[in-house]
């Protein structure tokens, strides 16, 4: 359990996936039914005066595997935005991307007097 790190800063991970969530909206975050079931998840789960509480630990797995899943597919999206391809280029783009320049024809498209 010791790599899993605190359930606070588990808990503070996941809302902050929300918020980048529900910019995209507008609304609050803290109007959304998963800020409400998290909060009450983890005010369930707390630790209590018990010395192993099974529950808890299972929940904050979850809770992590949930974070390291949001986290993936923001990044995954951010990079795909980035370098996705932006459809076919012309001959003269492709050129210039390898740094090659086409020949310039004199008269046109060809050489016809």
């Amino acid at each position: 359990m010791a790599a899993l790190g605190s359930p606070a800063r588990t808990l503070r991970g996941l809302l902050r996936e929300l918020r980048y969530m529900n910019a995209a909206t507008g609304r609050p975050y803290r109007e959304t039914a998963a800020y409400r079931y998290l909060v009450n998840s983890f005010r369930a789960h707390r630790v209590t005066s018990e010395k192993l509480c099974r529950a808890q630990h299972e929940l904050h797995f979850q809770a992590a595997t949930y974070l390291c899943l949001l986290r993936s597919i923001r990044e995954h999206v951010a990079l795909h935005q980035e370098f996705h391809g932006k459809g076919e280029r012309s001959v003269e783009e492709s050129a210039g991307l390898v740094g090659l320049k086409l020949p310039h024809q004199p008269g046109g498209k060809g050489w016809e007097p």
